[in-house]
């Protein structure tokens, strides 16, 4: 396996995840250009994706799917209450694979693990991909936790966090800087801090520290809001995480950013 992620933040979500038998996107949250171009800067095209994974609806994480028509052979998998609320917005109607949240599928050789996070949409998901076989040296097994877009964490997201090799979890805005920031209203402040927004920097330490599982290689925090978080307010949240899990590598990943390749060895 090896993973990247392509673009994250309040302007576009998309990451790209590669194993022996296949190559698929885990939300695609830019324009269709951009996506491609975000593709064709790691060696990548849409031509050569195999399938999309959706979390949830919100145009941060789908916004290339319109423009998707022109690739028929992309496979959309999504839960039906997130497909039925995409499609509304679609002029087309792509290759929908509905999955059950909750529900553990495969997808060539991926295994594909779908679980709630509560967010205010249709039924968001977060997801934990495997790929490899128990004892091979050569493709040992590997996991990948996706979790972002969620106001906190229920016990079942610690479970999925804490099975992975890899994490991918949101450290969405600094309480600080979001109560100061003067072009949010209040009820929009509100959201976003409740129990169906997004997690905050000091949500995402308290949630590292309540599972961390020594297994975990590397920790990507994500999905930084632009006006109301910064690397440095996250690194300074994460301070005392990094001396208890030393084997551990953490990542902050910008507003906008992306990462290099990081390969499941």
């Amino acid at each position: 396996m090896r993973f990247c992620i392509l673009g994250s933040g309040s302007s576009g979500n998309a990451a790209f995840l590669q194993t022996e038998g296949a190559r698929v996107l885990i939300d695609a949250g830019f324009s269709t250009r951009r996506l491609g171009a975000l593709l064709a800067a790691v060696g990548e095209s849409l031509e050569r994706i195999d399938a999309i994974f959706l979390t949830h609806e919100h145009g941060d994480h789908t916004a290339a799917l319109d423009g998707l028509k022109k690739h028929p052979h992309l496979r959309i998998f999504a839960n039906a209450a997130t497909a039925r609320a995409v499609q509304t917005g679609l002029s087309h109607r792509p290759d929908w694979q509905i999955f059950e949240t909750g529900n553990v599928f495969r997808f060539r050789d991926l295994e594909v693990h779908s679980f709630s996070v509560p967010h205010d949409a249709q039924e968001p998901v977060g997801f934990r991909f495997t790929a490899g076989r128990e004892g091979d040296l050569f493709t040992s097994r590997r996991s990948l936790a996706w979790v972002t877009d969620l106001g906190y964490a229920p016990q079942h997201v610690h479970e999925h966090l804490r099975a992975a090799d890899i994490i991918v979890l949101e450290s969405n805005y600094c309480p600080e800087l979001l109560q100061a920031d003067p072009r949010r209203p209040w009820s929009l402040k509100q959201r976003i801090g409740g129990r169906h927004g997004h997690l905050s920097n000091q949500g995402a330490r308290e949630l590292i520290e309540a599972v961390g599982n020594p297994r975990w290689r590397h920790v990507f925090l994500a999905h930084l809001s632009r006006d109301c978080n910064s690397i440095a307010a996250v690194e300074s949240a994460l301070a005392g995480i990094r001396l208890t899990l030393t084997t551990c590598e953490f990542a902050v990943v910008g507003p906008g950013e992306g990462t290099p390749f990081y390969d499941f060895t």
